[in-house]
């Protein structure tokens, strides 16, 4: 899994497969259901701490969903005020792609997520965002599999805030229905514009990472809390905290899953023993302890 993820750490997968669309995934999973084996489904890998024994079972990949429209008949969506505001993305479409298709098409709303590395399913399933907004705010309905079936469901049937987004065990993202807004796209290219120069100038932190390794803790900023204890540049094994933005772990080199693991808790410790705030991993870690 080191190949399939940003960290570029992670053991290796029983199983790596890489389905054609929704009915490709539905005969997958029933197949894999059918010979009892586990599964977890996986976008580019952005956000994503596998551990050194990696997975036992399989991992879906979902980068071939990767269709983005225009909804001009939202068919059985629910009704919508302005279809032409509307853009449906797959789960596997980079957020960069999603926000450049809609600015084509005179529409925007969402350029904040320009700069965040990952797919939309890896962005919705965290509530993505920045500058105080997330993603699912600008979401109309989401598209999951669920039991083995395909539905839209409103984000009024679902729960979410920060960072996060309540789903059942075994749901997946396909795709998400996004609500927009007439915009020029002169005025979208200095979102963007903006978006990417400031990731590069706070977020370049010169080594592969999942981007924020922690959540901010509520009113506070992860990173301050950090730095507050001295630990930019602090090491155990490959894995370090950067020293261009302190809420990135990085792999500094020949890092392995555990040292970021042991960093982590590191970090965690020191940052409750001087401020009393315990920090919350916002990378997903999976795999074989």
């Amino acid at each position: 899994m080191s190949l399939h993820t940003s960290l570029k750490v992670g053991g290796p997968a029983d199983l790596y497969a890489v389905p054609e669309d929704s009915a490709d995934l539905q005969d997958l999973l029933e197949w894999l259901r059918t010979e009892n084996i586990p599964w977890l489904a996986v976008g580019r890998g952005y956000n994503l701490l596998v551990r050194d024994k990696g997975i036992r079972g399989a991992v879906i990949s979902l980068e071939r969903f990767d269709r983005i429209e225009l909804v001009n008949d939202p068919g059985p969506q629910p009704a919508l005020e302005d279809e032409r505001t509307y853009i449906r993305a797959g789960a596997g479409a980079e957020n960069l792609s999603v926000v450049r298709f809609a600015q084509r098409h005179g529409l925007g709303g969402i350029g904040f997520i320009s700069g965040i590395p990952g797919t939309v399913g890896g962005a919705i399933r965290m509530n993505a965002g920045a500058y105080g907004k997330g993603i699912l705010e600008h979401t109309e309905c989401l598209t999951l599999l669920r039991n083995g079936c395909v539905r839209d469901y409103c984000m009024s049937e679902l729960a979410y805030g920060y960072r996060h987004l309540e789903l059942e065990a075994g749901d997946i993202v396909l795709a998400a229905l996004f609500r927009l807004e007439p915009r020029a796209e002169h005025d979208t290219e200095q979102e963007i514009r903006r978006d990417l120069e400031l990731r590069r100038s706070k977020h370049n932190v010169g080594f592969p990472s999942a981007g924020s390794f922690f959540k901010n803790p509520p009113g506070q900023a992860a990173w301050r809390l950090i730095d507050a204890c001295g630990l930019r540049g602090t090491r155990v094994g490959g894995a370090m905290v950067s020293d261009v933005h302190s809420n990135f772990l990085v792999n500094a080199g020949g890092a392995t899953a555990a040292d970021f693991l042991s960093l982590s808790a590191r970090v965690k410790n020191e940052v409750f023993r001087t401020s009393g705030v315990t920090l919350e991993e916002e990378v997903r870690i999976v795999g074989a302890e």
